[in-house]
């Protein structure tokens, strides 16, 4: 009699489950481009949120999508922050000014950057335990 994996129902069709995605651990980012991120010798396609929480899939892919509520993750651990790095793409994009003080009301300084910078100095700051989060837009 063949076995059926753990969790597999008779009679039971099972489809493609999609969950969001997360790390839940800090890890530093090994590569980025082709459109995503590799860390914790895991890849992902798209743009990132490094929290004190872990690593999360985030929605934005260009510097017109980083509204306040883009951010809400990042004002939800915002007590666990000193420092946001955005990295806006493969160019530096300064973030609006109301949204610079959106974080400075939560206790955060955020600072700008292109992706690249952002990642290497995120690394950086990691090494040193600080306080740190990234929100990065990918490149390609």
């Amino acid at each position: 009699m063949a076995r059926r994996p753990s969790g597999i129902l008779p009679g039971k069709a099972q489809g493609l489950v999609i969950r969001e995605a997360h790390f839940p651990g800090r890890a530093p980012i090994d590569a980025y481009g082709d459109g995503g991120f590799r860390f914790a010798e895991m890849s992902h396609r798209g743009s990132l949120l490094v929290l004190p929480s872990g690593i999360h899939g985030w929605e934005p892919s260009v510097v017109s999508d980083l509204t306040a509520e883009a951010f809400a993750p990042v004002f939800e651990q915002s007590r666990e922050i000193e420092i946001l790095l955005v990295g806006t793409g493969t160019d530096l994009v300064r973030i609006d000014e109301a949204l610079k003080q959106k974080f400075r009301e939560h206790g955060i300084m955020a600072d700008s950057m292109a992706t690249g910078a952002a990642v290497r100095t995120l690394n950086v700051l990691l090494a040193e335990n600080r306080a740190v989060a990234a929100a990065l837009i990918a490149v390609e």
